[in-house]
């Protein structure tokens, strides 16, 4: 019989393809909200200006309008934010990979989060694994989707906590799991976490944790979640190790 799997050459050649659709969508999406930023500034400067021009306003119906003015102000100042997440969301794919030490660089992300989670009563318990291979990964990039999820545990844990990370080498694989004490995540929730525009917080884009699955999954990595209620959270990071 045939053997009728693809090849190499073939696997590549739709990776390829796929590759340059996916940043031929990226880049009109990134045109799309250009253009409704635009406009989006230009409101929230006359909005600016009508505030400014109502300030101190005795007259009830002007202290109606200011209050009318903020309320839209805030939806902009919202829109703006999703606007943002969702250019996060829609250009991952542009990588600039470097091989790294994954202690090394969580412990740089440590030494950065630490004062801001002092503050709030939260301790940092790094365990990190000493002599590791090195992983393939945009730092700046990859940064950005830790930051993410130290924010989650943040605000998983408003009367502070102890946010755990540990680093290790687990079936030829560099593993990183972020583990904080906070209030956990329910398990309908848990099971679309990472679903694009789910969100449980009011105003949020629902881009946050997808962007983060997405820049995992585009250093070929896999990202898992566990959750216990008022117990904590689990995030646990795969990578392979860079030959």
């Amino acid at each position: 019989m045939a053997n009728t799997s693809p090849d190499n050459s073939t696997l590549n050649h739709t990776e390829q393809e796929l590759r340059a659709r996916y940043l031929e969508i990226a880049k009109l999406a990134g045109g799309l909200a250009h253009e409704i930023r635009n406009p989006l500034s230009t409101i929230s400067l006359n909005l600016g200006v009508l505030r400014e021009e109502l300030d101190g306003a005795n007259d009830p119906r002007d202290q109606r309008m200011v209050k009318r003015l903020a309320a839209i102000q805030t939806e902009c100042d919202r829109l703006e934010g999703f606007l943002n997440d969702f250019l996060q969301f829609a250009r991952v794919m542009e990588l600039n990979f470097q091989a790294v030490d994954v202690s090394e660089f969580v412990s740089e992300l440590i030494d950065f989060i630490k004062p801001e989670l002092s503050r709030q009563s939260i301790e940092i318990s790094p365990h990190l694994g000493t002599n590791l291979p090195a992983v393939q990964i945009d730092e700046a990039l990859f940064r950005r989707g830790l930051l993410n999820l130290t924010r989650n545990a943040q605000h998983a844990m408003p009367d502070g906590g102890v946010l755990e990370f540990q680093t290790y080498l687990a079936d030829d694989q560099v593993v990183l799991e972020i583990i904080d004490t906070g209030k956990g995540i329910p398990e309908n929730v848990r099971e679309k976490i990472f679903d694009p525009f789910f969100s449980t917080k009011t105003g949020g884009s629902g881009l946050g944790l997808p962007t983060v699955c997405k820049i995992i999954e585009a250093h070929q990595g896999e990202i898992q979640c566990a959750s216990e209620i008022d117990k904590g959270t689990r995030f646990r990071i795969t990578l392979p190790v860079h030959s």
